[in-house]
C-alpha cells in the first residue's frame, strides 16, 4: 500500500510542479500540502484526473495552531472508490484570509464549510451560505479554537416568566478546586471526606 500511495505521491508531484509543496505517506496514508489559492483547481485535478479519480469528498475540518502566524490548516479528505485509495490535502489560511469555496467542485463541502467557519471561524470565499450550523446564530466565539473558555460565554436557560429561553453570562456555583490525583498504586495519605468512620473501625480492629 505504502509503494503505491508513495507512487501516486511522486505522479501527483510531477503532475502539480511547485503547487505541490509536499507529500508524506504515513500509517498508510498519503498527504499533500498546497497553497490555500490553489485549492480548487488542486481538488479538480483530483477528480477528473484519471490516475487519481477522487471522486469522493469524505470530510473537511479544521485545526487550530496558535502560535503559528497562519493559525489554522484547513483538512480535506477525499476517497477513490474506484481505485480504493485515499488522500488527505492540507491548506494553511488565517483567521482574516478566506479559503476558496470548493462547493462547485465537490456540492458536499457546502456544510463542511459552514462546520469549520462555525467551530473555527475559517471563511471560505464564494460559499453559497455562510451562516452558523451547529451553534445559536447568536453564539459568540468559535468553540474549537484552542482560545475559547472551556466555560464558554455565556449561558441559557428557559425563563417560565418570560415563557422564553434567555441568555445570561457564565456563573460558576463554586470555586475551582484543586485536586490531588495519585497513582492508582499508591495509598492516599489522608482519608477521603466522608470516610473518616471507616478509617476509626480499621484501627479497632488492628488493636489486641
Amino acid at each position: 500500500m505504502d509503494e503505491s500511495l508513495n507512487g501516486l505521491g511522486a505522479y501527483l508531484a510531477d503532475r502539480l510542479g511547485p503547487k505541490l509543496f509536499g507529500f508524506d505517506v504515513a500509517n498508510g496514508e498519503l498527504t499533500i500540502g498546497v497553497a490555500r489559492e490553489d485549492i480548487v483547481e488542486i481538488l479538480t485535478v483530483l477528480r477528473d484526473d484519471p490516475k487519481c479519480r477522487f471522486g469522493c469528498l469524505i470530510d473537511i475540518c479544521g485545526v487550530d495552531y496558535p502560535e503559528r502566524q497562519e493559525r489554522f490548516d484547513v483538512v480535506y479528505h477525499l476517497l477513490s472508490p474506484w481505485l480504493n485509495q485515499r488522500i488527505r490535502v492540507r491548506v494553511r489560511t488565517t483567521a482574516e484570509s478566506p479559503v476558496d469555496s470548493v462547493v462547485g467542485v465537490f456540492p458536499a463541502a457546502n456544510w463542511f464549510e459552514r462546520e469549520a467557519y462555525d467551530l473555527y471561524g475559517i471563511l471560505f470565499e464564494g460559499h453559497p451560505d455562510l451562516r452558523r450550523l451547529l451553534t445559536d446564530y447568536g453564539f459568540e466565539g468559535h468553540p474549537l479554537r484552542k482560545d475559547f473558555p472551556l466555560t464558554g460565554f455565556v449561558e441559557l436557560r428557559y425563563d417560565d416568566q418570560q415563557k422564553r429561553v434567555v441568555y445570561e453570562p457564565v456563573k460558576l456555583m463554586q470555586d475551582y478546586r484543586s485536586f490531588d490525583f495519585l497513582s492508582p498504586w499508591e495509598g492516599m495519605d489522608t482519608a477521603i471526606p466522608g470516610d473518616e468512620k471507616a478509617g476509626e473501625a480499621k484501627r479497632e480492629e488492628k488493636k489486641p
